[in-house]
């Protein structure tokens, strides 16, 4: 049976960067830090904490730099530990007896990760407890992603929460924690964390490694480091420009380009990513943020060369404004809709890029004169 530490995917990692438990720091999240080193140091430290944010803003790493704090004894404000600290190697190694892992698992029969987090692993809890109570010491738990458990799942976490074992701590990370019982939002604590900044953001991409537009990135990811790198390591920029060429060639759509970046989002899904995923976030992106602009102004930064005054064309007021949120909103089902029936990729973005492409604020909006 594999495990994981094997050569599966962690369900719990961005293609392509490194896993949360071996980043060092949270950057752009003091806010957070503070209250929870507060709560800590004042010994009314919750039994269970709800991380909440946008996805990629830090949840995850934040999650494994309280369990590396508390499991290490550190004294530090900022929930820094020492790389060479026993506990940082063992968290990283995933062999610490005091934390316990709760994610998608691994499906042997069918041979991919489930698709939810299941009954059987909130059941591993009760034995991580039990076992753990006569030894002593705090015991640790992450859930990543807790809005990803399936109705049983989430019932047997909620006995656990309403009977919290003594030196016990339950960290959720929650992207959507609207899709949580409500009974278990009410028996946590929550940390809520922001989109980074564009200055944030350069740091944070640049202690990854990554050097390309950061400010593109920040744009595009809405402040998300997990979603930078994911797009990043997509060539996400360079196909997000893509879109903006091809919706420059309004209101007669280049019928080429179209195709072209249809057939693209048509290929195989891979350790990077998924091009028709890809393909449907940027579309979604874009049409959010042309909503957008028919409200408040063409977005800055820009996200791709030419994009601020693509959109002024394309949304000058608020009744563009409408009816591109509308198409986002519309489209958007389409395609979770289309995925979900195994409807052909590239026929189904290029339908959406022909609807797009007769809405009345595109066939009204004329290129700009050179």
């Amino acid at each position: 049976m594999k495990t994981a530490l094997d050569d599966i995917p962690e369900p719990d990692r961005v293609p392509g960067a490194p896993h949360p438990r071996m980043t060092p720091r949270v950057i752009g999240q003091d806010a957070a830090i503070r209250e929870f080193v507060d709560a800590a140091r004042s010994h009314r430290l919750h039994h269970a904490w709800m991380l909440t944010g946008p996805r990629g803003v830090g949840k995850a790493t934040l999650a494994w730099s309280i369990a590396r704090w508390l499991l290490s004894g550190a004294a530090s404000d900022d929930l820094s530990v020492a790389a060479d600290d026993p506990a940082a190697r063992r968290l990283a190694a995933l062999s610490d007896p005091g934390l316990q892992l709760i994610r998608r698992p691994w499906d042997d029969k069918a041979g991919r990760l489930r698709a939810e987090i299941t009954v059987d692993e909130i059941r591993r809890l009760l034995s991580f407890f039990h076992l753990s109570a006569a030894e002593g010491g705090r015991r640790i738990v992450i859930i990543d992603a807790a809005d990803e458990m399936n109705i049983p799942a989430s019932n047997a976490l909620l006995k656990i929460l309403e009977e919290p074992p003594k030196d016990g701590l339950i960290l959720l990370v929650a992207h959507q924690p609207a899709r949580l019982l409500p009974t278990i939002r009410s028996r946590c604590r929550t940390l809520r964390l922001s989109p980074l900044d564009p200055e944030l953001m350069a740091q944070a991409l640049a202690g990854l490694g990554v050097n390309e537009d950061a400010e593109a990135l920040a744009a595009l990811s809405d402040g998300s480091v997990g979603e930078a790198l994911r797009l990043s390591g997509q060539d996400g920029l360079a196909r997000y420009q893509q879109i903006v060429n091809l919706f420059a060639t309004l209101p007669r759509l280049d019928r080429m380009a179209a195709a072209k970046l249809s057939e693209a989002a048509a290929g195989r899904a891979n350790a990077d990513g998924d091009p028709f995923d890809l393909t449907v976030t940027l579309l979604d992106r874009f049409l959010t943020r042309t909503a957008r602009a028919g409200l408040v102004g063409a977005p800055l930064p820009q996200a791709a060369r030419g994009e601020g005054a693509l959109l002024a064309r394309l949304s000058p007021d608020d009744r563009a404004a409408r009816d591109w949120a509308g198409a986002q909103a519309r489209l958007s089902a389409r395609a979770r809709t289309g995925r979900a029936v195994n409807l052909d990729p590239a026929a189904l973005v290029m339908d959406m890029l022909t609807e797009l492409a007769h809405l009345p604020p595109a066939q009204s909006a004329l290129p700009a004169k050179s």
